[in-house]
């Protein structure tokens, strides 16, 4: 009875959907204030929907009820409840489920929360949004229903992949969904300005804190999905240019461009076509992102689905919804006046050169992941676009970008001087040269990926303290005076600071682990050693043993340095008999110079020999913990009292003419 009442509840979603669709854009084309409060109202009754939709789907998941088809395909008695419930969204059908539960609650909370938004900006806004989920749950209904009975049912359900039965794979799909689905609300913002004819500094106002939102989720998502590969995997690494990770990191890139745009946008009233087109690309890309993953045109581990017919339904969604954006922005988007004027050389000019870079690194990525499928589709021969065509494509353009970081933010407005704020960086370059001959006298490979990294990571830090302490007169005024400045700094300035921090730290991780990385692969027998990186590992043995819904050959590693004990790690190599499938679990242990990394795999023979790899992996503890001070950053400037009272009041002036118009 549970399912078929969330099975009912998501019909019921459709229909609101249709009407929250439809009656508020008449409203806010007659000017008429009720039918435009059903906006709210449908908002809310969808939200709530499809949260009983989905909590029918986890309670069948929760209680095993293998007459429910998609939990036989993806569950089992044995699992632990974590998986249990995980394993709801760990599938095609759950996946899509928890994507609409998203959008509807991002729509109820504009609706409860966007009091200060103008009424028909607003009912414009919730009614893109609607169709946006009318047109999933069409999708989900008709090719992809999560609550389909099984008859007769299962006596036990085939597991879940043993690959996502882990923390991270947990949690990582619903916050890459957050930041998915979050930029939704840029995008329905920019159809609604669009459709309503103004683009403005208040219009800006209301788009930042939704799109920082949902960059700061996809953000997190990202990076679980980087850690649990770099744990789970077993090969040493943390990013591969997987197809569907670049899925993922396009609309971040789109994203953070679309996040600096709408700042000219609200602070100088210039670039509003452009915003507006970033916003529609940058959920568009996360539409793409969808569609790889769920249209079967990929194989990968992170891919959900193999039926044609829903890569179809969604390739149709993705043509209507972009394709109808993208010509409502070629009809709509000439029109809009540019407002401020600016000179190259300023801050327009710096968050301009910002957006370019990211906007052509995402479109680099975008060629290398699709051209391999067109060609395959052109020519039925395959071809592979890997590493090596994007580290030397991507690198080459996030180079001038991170300089121009930390000059563009000591920049005045409209016009500037690119010699002051040069000579304010005096210190960063010495920071460049020092950290780069620190690093030229500790390793010994010399990779100039390895150095320009480290330089750029140098740079970028102190260029961000430097602009940070000018804010506080630090130096110039008493400590006291300078503490003083600081706890009143805006928190949105101090959370740019954070996050510009944040990604300089990461980057230091990044060149580290990427250039520097040693790996050893061997047999040990019990009692051998071998040493990496001045790290002297003893092999133990290896112990079967047995976990809630596996049996594993756990293998025991001591460590030591110099003679002294450094850590005990152990590896497994875990076997899930009902799945019929095999994981690796790597031993870590972080240090601040590194982690230290083993694999245990097959056994060779009868005196307990197995193959080991063993890694150092220089300074990737850097880049977790870069990203979260990013995260943090995206949390402050949230937290900005701003953000919370509204935007400024508009101009009555229409962008498009001239025109009065009603806010």
């Amino acid at each position: 009875m549970t399912v078929e009442l969330g099975h009912f509840s998501l019909v019921l979603a459709l229909v609101v959907a249709l009407v929250q669709g439809t009656i508020p854009l008449l409203g806010a084309h007659r000017n008429d204030h009720d039918l435009m409060m059903v906006a709210r109202t449908a908002a809310i009754a969808q939200m709530l929907l499809v949260g009983i939709a989905f909590a029918a789907l986890v309670h069948a998941y929760m209680v095993s009820d293998f007459s429910v088809r998609s939990v036989v395909m993806n569950s089992n008695s044995l699992k632990p409840m974590l998986y249990k419930i995980s394993g709801t969204w760990g599938n095609h059908e759950g996946s899509m489920l928890l994507w609409v539960l998203i959008l509807a609650v991002f729509g109820g909370v504009l609706a409860w929360f966007g009091g200060s938004l103008p009424p028909a900006l607003k009912a414009r806004a919730l009614a893109v949004q609607a169709w946006l989920a009318f047109g999933f749950y069409l999708f989900i209904l008709l090719t992809s229903n999560p609550f389909e009975r099984l008859v007769p049912p299962a006596v036990d359900g085939r597991g879940l992949n043993p690959l996502l039965q882990d923390p991270g794979l947990a949690f990582h799909p619903p916050f890459l969904y957050l930041g998915y689905v979050g930029f939704s609300m840029a995008f329905s913002f920019a159809i609604a300005a669009l459709i309503e004819g103004r683009v403005d500094a208040a219009w800006a106002r209301w788009v930042r804190p939704w799109t920082l939102v949902a960059w700061v989720f996809l953000t997190i998502g990202i990076t679980l999905g980087a850690w649990w590969a770099y744990y789970e995997l077993g090969w040493g690494g943390w990013w591969y240019w997987d197809p569907v990770e670049n899925a993922s990191f396009m609309p971040w890139l789109a994203g953070t461009a679309l996040l600096h745009s709408a700042i000219v946008v609200e602070k100088r009233d210039a670039l509003k076509g452009w915003t507006v087109f970033l916003a529609i690309v940058t959920f568009g890309l996360s539409l793409l992102g969808t569609f790889l993953v769920r249209s079967g045109v990929l194989t990968s581990v992170h891919a959900f689905a193999v039926d044609p017919a829903r890569g179809v339904f969604i390739l149709a969604l993705l043509l209507i919804i972009i394709g109808g954006s993208f010509a409502l922005f070629a009809w709509r988007g000439p029109s809009l006046k540019g407002g401020g004027l600016f000179q190259p050389i300023s801050r327009e000019g710096g968050l301009l050169l910002n957006n370019l870079l990211l906007s052509v690194a995402a479109a680099a990525v975008l060629v290398g992941t699709l051209y391999p499928l067109v060609y395959q589709a052109i020519t039925d021969g395959k071809i592979s676009v890997g590493p090596p065509f994007f580290n030397a494509v991507f690198v080459p353009l996030m180079a001038p970008l991170l300089v121009a970081m930390a000059v563009g933010p000591l920049l005045p407005w409209k016009r500037g001087d690119l010699s002051p704020a040069l000579r304010r960086l005096w210190v960063a370059a010495v920071a460049v040269l020092g950290v780069t001959a620190v690093v030229w006298s500790q390793v010994t490979d010399m990779s100039l990926f390895g150095f320009l990294g480290m330089a750029l990571a140098a740079w970028l830090l102190v260029g961000t303290l430097v602009e940070l302490a000018g804010r506080i007169r630090l130096f110039r005024a008493p400590i006291t005076d300078s503490l003083r400045r600081l706890a009143r700094l805006p928190r949105s300035a101090l959370g740019m600071t954070l996050a510009h921090a944040g990604l300089a730290i990461a980057i230091a991780g990044m060149a580290g682990a990427g250039a520097w990385k040693i790996e050893r692969i061997q047999v040990m027998a019990p009692g051998d050693t071998v040493t990496v990186a001045g790290f002297t590992y003893t092999f133990e043995g290896a112990q079967p043993t047995r976990g809630p819904n596996y049996i594993a050959t756990r293998g025991t590693f001591t460590v030591t340095r110099n003679g002294k004990p450094v850590a005990t790690l152990e590896a497994e190599k875990r076997r899930y008999p009902v799945e019929k499938r095999e994981t690796t679990e790597a031993a870590i242990h972080p240090t601040f110079w590194g982690d230290l990394y083993v694999v245990i795999g097959d056994q060779k023979n009868t005196d307990g020999a197995h193959v080991t790899r063993i890694y150092f992996n220089p300074m990737i503890g850097w880049l977790w913990a870069g990203v979260a001070v990013m995260v943090i950053g995206g949390a402050v400037s949230l937290s900005d009292r701003r953000h919370r009272v509204g935007a400024p009041s508009r101009r009555r002036a229409d962008v498009f003419g001239g025109a009065t118009a009603r806010s």
